[in-house]
């Protein structure tokens, strides 16, 4: 999401020093650019790839493997879970609140507003999400990586505009507005299903509790309560209720998201008259200051607010931390010989780089034949074929999922037998003395490190990852030559 470049010289950073003019201006105006929270990701997943392969990679499963327990007063906050389920859990639900803002402004005010200009989009999410998950099956049902099926489902927002933005004119506006509802209907498919199928061990108490916290920022909101630290603690509290009840508690952001007032209390025209009366004051005191600076900050609303000022934090801090927590997988010939020969590696990159791209084509396609959605005119179909393919990269989501799925349950254990059986060796410790009698290595338990991930977790980050890759190279090659398509018609 690009921001405004223009500094005031009443700053630092609008200033004429060196430093402001040869590195915070330029770094600010990076940080403008649709592609830099991407490049931030990357940054940060070569980070822990490099880490986690590196001589201290053990530090790598034992810092985010590490406890962390919050309580107050004697009540148990966040206790028993490690660093890296701090950052899935927590941290995440700011990211997936600025989702639910996202949301909320493309259903109030976006192209989702317009139930025949959402069609299109619409029918591309659905698309893209019911082929993958199907192609997933195809390799994994009845398997122990059966659970996996969300994982290609996921669209990353953040990866996919920013790799459209690399070229520029050549994808016009309006086919970078349709992936981004595209992604963003997308975000809500995945909403449901974590909701749905990744929650566990409902307690019925903390769902009524998170409910009740509904209902008390619904009223303050209908009573016209602006005051935005209380809403702050309230949500933090529905967040913590909501983690208790055993619905992911990244689901609470969402909500909080949506239901945040997408639409301006004062009108554009109210507000240039108060700025006119601010200056036409021959003396400016300061409740004058505050009471025109509340009508005019007013014209904007509050959901754009919020998404204009916790986007950045999302992007360039959260989303980053996510990655270096979650994207570290050891890589050696034994555990890429054994990823290539999982059907969980080969699901995920075919349901991602394949399935989203036939399924986004083929309902997209589908429904503007059958005029139920209407394509944008400047659309071809290589620019059609090439964003669905861009859509295949699922990273921050993917990998999200990946976790709901196969942490904490007893998937470890049927991988770990797979790859000591086919391999002779595990992805992991492994004591070396343990073979039968006839020299056959026997299925033992692994040794992991405290926060080290199974082997089908390797195997799914694995796949998440060639899959993102593919994606990002394929959609690129076939996008780059769209323009030069066009001017040859033309």
């Amino acid at each position: 999401m690009a921001g405004n470049t223009n500094f005031s010289d009443l700053t630092f950073i609008g200033q004429d020093s060196f430093f402001a003019r040869r590195f915070a201006r330029p770094f600010a105006r990076f940080l403008a650019v649709e592609a830099a929270g991407g490049i931030l990701l990357l940054i940060a997943t070569a980070a822990a790839l490099i880490w986690v392969n590196s001589p201290w990679g053990d530090s790598y499963d034992a810092f985010w493997g590490s406890s962390v327990d919050l309580s107050v007063n004697g009540i148990e906050i966040f206790a028993g879970h490690s660093l890296s389920d701090f950052v899935n859990d927590a941290l995440m639900a700011v990211f997936f609140f600025v989702v639910g803002l996202e949301i909320k402004r493309e259903l109030v005010d976006g192209q989702l507003r317009n139930p025949r200009d959402a069609a299109l989009p619409a029918f591309a999410a659905i698309g893209g999400m019911v082929v993958p998950a199907a192609l997933y099956l195809v390799f994994n049902a009845g398997g122990p990586g059966q659970d996996g099926w969300g994982i290609p489902m996921a669209t990353d927002i953040a990866f996919a505009v920013g790799i459209v933005s690399l070229l520029g004119d050549r994808v016009p506006r309006k086919l970078k507005v349709f992936l981004l509802s595209l992604a963003i209907v997308d975000d809500i498919g995945a909403i449901i299903v974590i909701a749905l199928f990744y929650s566990s061990g409902i307690s019925t108490g903390w769902l009524i509790a998170s409910g009740a916290m509904i209902i008390v920022i619904l009223l303050m909101r209908q009573l016209r309560v602006w005051y935005i630290p209380l809403y702050i603690f309230l949500g933090a509290i529905f967040w913590w209720t909501t983690f208790r009840s055993g619905v992911h508690a990244t689901i609470a952001g969402v909500i909080l998201g949506l239901i945040t007032p997408a639409k301006p209390l004062q009108s554009e025209d109210d507000t240039r008259t108060i700025a006119r009366w601010l200056r036409d004051k021959p003396e400016v005191f300061p409740v004058d200051v505050r009471y025109a600076s509340f009508r005019i900050r007013e014209s904007v609303s509050v959901a754009e607010r919020l998404e204009s000022s916790i986007h950045p934090i999302s992007s360039y801090a959260i989303i980053p931390i996510f990655a270096l927590a979650n994207a570290g997988v050891r890589i050696n010939g034994d555990i890429l010989s054994a990823a290539f020969r999982s059907p969980v590696m080969w699901g995920i990159i075919v349901g991602l780089v394949v399935g989203k791209t036939v399924g986004i084509t083929l309902l997209s396609w589908g429904a503007a034949r059958l005029g139920i959605a209407t394509m944008p005119r400047e659309m071809t179909m290589r620019h059609l074929v090439g964003l669905a393919m861009i859509a295949g990269i699922g990273f921050t989501v993917s990998l999200f999922v990946s976790n709901l799925a196969f942490t904490g349950d007893d998937h470890s254990s049927d991988e770990t037998a797979f790859v000591v059986e086919a391999h002779g060796a595990s992805t992991h410790a492994v004591d070396d003395a343990a073979v039968g009698r006839d020299g056959e290595p026997v299925v033992l338990a692994f040794a992991e490190e405290p926060g080290a991930s199974s082997p089908i977790e390797d195997n799914a980050k694995i796949g998440i990852l060639l899959a993102s890759i593919l994606a990002s190279i394929g959609g690129l090659l076939i996008l780059s030559g769209a323009g030069v398509d066009d001017e040859e018609d033309e």
